[in-house]
């Protein structure tokens, strides 16, 4: 008796702890499923065809399934197979085998931007981690010893190496919520379902199978894939089984040996597939809004900031049309607080702008990204974004021309925008931003033209006499409120408003013909780097 609580406890099911549930087939007809076959994507069609061709059994199956049968189209497609991956790869002209923990291929349709990529798995056996091979660390520590392992544990008992492969009935028991464990063959249009995943997609019900406890000592990472999905389809009506969401705050000390990497990645799709807000939400219901990873805990901490809440609604907006998003301008979001204090003080300090801001920046990657992605194409992404904000402030001269030239000056400038919306920046540079960016070069000349003229307006305010308090004397100085209103005041008695203090540029009505403005060539440089001051900015 205490054995087999023991193996319970560790996930073993062996012969004492008794036979797994591999749930019994039903196969379910169109008339009783409903799928409409024209939400499968042509290519996926295409990849299931030509296996079954090739003498080999193929699915649909997983996420693509539950989505279809609650009349959704798909936007990723996997297949399973009982072919090998080795097999796979041998009947397409671009196919991958990817992975080392789960080895599978990737089949590409396409090229460049518009490539489509069907996922195939091999069925997988299930197998009792009593009966795998066991390393001391974890998967970054032991990688030597499990080169040439199919299935290996740690000493937790979560899966390293799962690459023996099995019948369809036992890949359905090793895959994590019934809803994502049926097959649908678009072909002869049945739904193969194994642990009634039909019926729970109609109760609206997110259930583990198995023990959901040792499921995730299995692969921890099934925590963050089960508030993943309990966000995106509580828009459906989706909810978690009670005996899944329970273990879901005890499990959180597993992810402790989940390789960095890997947490970054699974915090990404968190916050990238369009229910970031969702996500977040989640996090706080299940009692997980500290310690999956850290950076994730930031973003939980500081999602109810006007900034940091306006970057997760844009960015469920844009997935939401369609519309590409970056992780590094999410996360630019996230840290700009730490980036823009830490540069406040620099400057504070007397420290240069531009350098204090630099500084700032390499403080914020050091504390709170560390080596995981910060020095790689994504902090080199971000650091654009921040680095380019003061030079916004920079509107004459050369330097708008150069600026809107640069890569990342549309994510730069959407930055800018929310700070805008949030009140950190005035909304007019916004608004004066985007006509420019869109502008044709002679409506980007009148542009910095006009924003020249209202410098120098300011700059060369009228002197009035004011006398001084006892009247015996006056005093010198610039009166801007009198010459804004002397400058906008209507005309009387059919004369023109005084233009007192006013550049001989601004003068429109003197009967000279005006000078005409030779048009600027088009900068083939990067622009001026462009300098500012943290008060400036917000």
């Amino acid at each position: 008796m205490i054995k087999k609580f023991i193996d319970k406890l560790l996930g073993k099911t062996g012969s004492r702890a008794g036979k797994p549930r591999f749930g019994k087939r039903e196969e379910i007809a169109v008339d009783v499923h409903g799928i409409d076959p024209k939400l499968v994507d042509e290519r996926a069609l295409n990849v299931v065809r030509t296996l079954k061709q090739g003498g080999y059994e193929a699915y649909i199956v997983g996420g693509a399934v539950r989505d279809l049968l609650v009349g959704l189209r798909p936007k990723d497609f996997d297949v399973a197979t009982n072919a090998t991956p080795e097999q796979v790869k041998a009947l397409f002209r671009r196919a991958f085998i990817i992975g080392r923990r789960f080895r599978i291929v990737h089949v590409v349709f396409g090229r460049g931007r518009e490539h489509e990529v069907i996922e195939v798995s091999t069925f997988r056996a299930y197998l009792d981690n009593i009966a795998a091979e066991q390393v001391a660390g974890n998967e970054k520590t032991s990688r030597n010893d499990l080169a040439g392992m199919k299935h290996a544990v740690d000493s937790t008992g979560r899966v390293l190496r799962d690459n023996v492969w099995g019948p369809q009935e036992e890949d359905a028991v090793r895959r994590d919520f019934t809803i994502n464990a049926m097959y649908y063959d678009p072909e002869s249009q049945i739904v193969v379902d194994y642990h009634k995943g039909l019926q729970d997609t109609k109760k609206r019900t997110l259930r583990m199978i198995g023990d959901a406890a040792a499921r995730y000592r299995e692969d921890p990472v099934r925590i963050i894939r089960a508030v993943r999905f309990a966000a995106k389809l509580s828009a459906l009506g989706f909810t978690l089984d009670a005996k899944t969401a329970k273990p879901l705050a005890d499990s959180l000390v597993l992810l402790a040996d989940v390789p960095q990497s890997r947490l970054f990645d699974e915090m990404l799709k968190l916050l990238q597939t369009g229910h970031a807000v969702a996500s977040i939400e989640q996090l706080r219901k299940l009692g997980l809004a500290r310690g999956i990873y850290p950076l994730l805990d930031l973003v939980v901490e500081r999602a109810d900031s006007p900034f940091v809440n306006a970057a997760l609604q844009d960015t469920d907006r844009r997935v939401g049309e369609e519309k590409p998003v970056a992780p590094s301008f999410l996360l630019a979001c996230v840290l700009w607080a730490d980036v823009r204090d830490g540069w406040a003080r620099r400057v504070a300090q007397r420290e240069h702008s531009h350098p204090a801001l630099q500084d700032a920046i390499d403080e914020v990657f050091n504390a709170r990204i560390g080596d995981v992605s910060g020095r790689g194409k994504l902090g080199g992404d971000m650091r654009e974004i921040w680095m380019m904000q003061p030079r916004f402030d920079k509107r004459v001269g050369s330097a708008p021309f150069g600026l809107v030239e640069q890569a990342r000056f549309r994510a730069a400038f959407d930055f800018m925008r929310l700070r805008a919306e949030t009140g950190e920046v005035d909304v007019v540079l916004a608004d004066w931003w985007q006509e420019f960016s869109v502008a044709d070069d002679a409506t980007r000349e009148d542009l910095v033209y006009q924003v020249k003229a209202e410098q120098q307006r300011h700059a060369r305010a009228p002197r009035v006499h004011r006398a001084t308090a006892t009247g015996g004397g006056s005093s010198v100085g610039v009166d801007f409120a009198a010459a804004e209103e002397r400058a906008h005041a209507p005309v009387k008695n059919g004369s023109a408003p005084s233009r007192e203090g006013f550049s001989a540029a601004e003068e429109g009505d003197t009967g000279a013909p005006r000078k005409r403005r030779r048009r600027r060539r088009k900068p083939t440089g990067s622009g001026e780097s462009g300098e500012g001051s943290p008060a400036a900015t917000e």
